[in-house]
């Protein structure tokens, strides 16, 4: 029993494989045991194949957000410089008869995506109209959203008051874990602009027509637990950040709400209505975004 032993090749480590050992993936030695050589002979290809690996699509979620605020705030400047990073010296105001997709006559429909480390978020945004005589429309505007910016003028003390009037309405009657922004726009009309060349409204040789400190702002902003950012539409400083911050903020359950087959369901509450609103204009309204 143990010559036989001896004899077979397969039990001796330095011992030349009987042919038929090649044939039988058993009897085969260690050495010839080992992958593919992709794997082990060639690591750039193996390099390669980790990349695509990692550029596999990220999941997709759309969140409805929703602009509020004073007329002449800039919150319309705010969406062109997100969107088509754009601005308009002398823009008016969101009342029919402009380039953008129209919804009624109380609100303009963009959209945009963020692009985040995990996930990818599509915004659907609404840009209301300032006008007070539109105030009453806006419920249907911010109804089951999951976002609002909330946007005042840093030259202008009353638009403050106004935001502020906002953000009580949306945390009474807005969509529970709603994430709001508050942001003071126009700051290229400051002395923090970072533009030598800038002068206030009123001609201030300073160029400071800030009349809402950032302290102020800031102090309400945390006492209510909202995002603070000051912005520029005209520069477009900090405009990117506010929204990347509110994609950052949103609840991981309520973007997981907004996937599949059943995300208008989800997202509305307001049923048929709701989906009527949004259906229609959202495809030509792509043509003038950067999507």
């Amino acid at each position: 029993m143990e010559a036989n032993l001896s004899a077979c090749p397969t039990y001796h480590a330095g011992a030349e494989p009987h042919p038929t050992s090649i044939l039988d993936p058993r009897q085969q030695s260690p050495d010839n045991e080992k992958p593919a050589a992709p794997t082990s002979s060639h690591p750039q290809l193996q390099a390669h194949n980790d990349h695509t690996m990692a550029e596999a699509p990220k999941p997709s979620s759309s969140v409805k957000l929703v602009l509020l605020g004073e007329a002449a705030v800039g919150k319309s400047s705010l969406v062109l410089r997100f969107v088509n990073n754009d601005f308009q010296e002398n823009k008016e105001p969101t009342i029919g008869g402009e380039t953008l997709t129209w919804h009624a006559t109380a609100a303009a429909f963009l959209t945009q995506k963020c692009n985040l480390p995990t996930r990818t978020i599509k915004f659907e945004i609404w840009d209301t109209a300032g006008q007070e005589r539109f105030a009453s429309l806006a419920p249907m505007y911010y109804r089951n959203a999951q976002a609002a910016l909330v946007v005042y003028d840093l030259t202008k003390p009353t638009s403050l008051v106004k935001a502020k009037h906002w953000v009580a309405e949306l945390q009474r009657q807005a969509s529970p874990g709603i994430v709001i922004a508050l942001v003071g726009n126009k700051l290229d009309l400051t002395n923090e602009s970072g533009d030598a060349d800038s002068e206030g409204a009123d001609g201030d040789e300073s160029g400071d027509a800030r009349k809402i400190s950032t302290e102020e702002a800031q102090a309400y902003a945390e006492e209510e637990s909202l995002l603070f950012f000051e912005t520029s539409a005209k520069t477009g400083h900090n405009v990117s950040e506010v929204f990347t911050a509110i994609a950052n903020a949103i609840p991981e359950t309520s973007l997981k709400s907004t996937r599949g087959p059943g995300a208008a369901n989800a997202v509305s509450r307001g049923g048929d209505e709701q989906r009527v609103n949004l259906n229609g204009p959202r495809e030509a309204a792509k043509e003038g975004c950067a999507c």
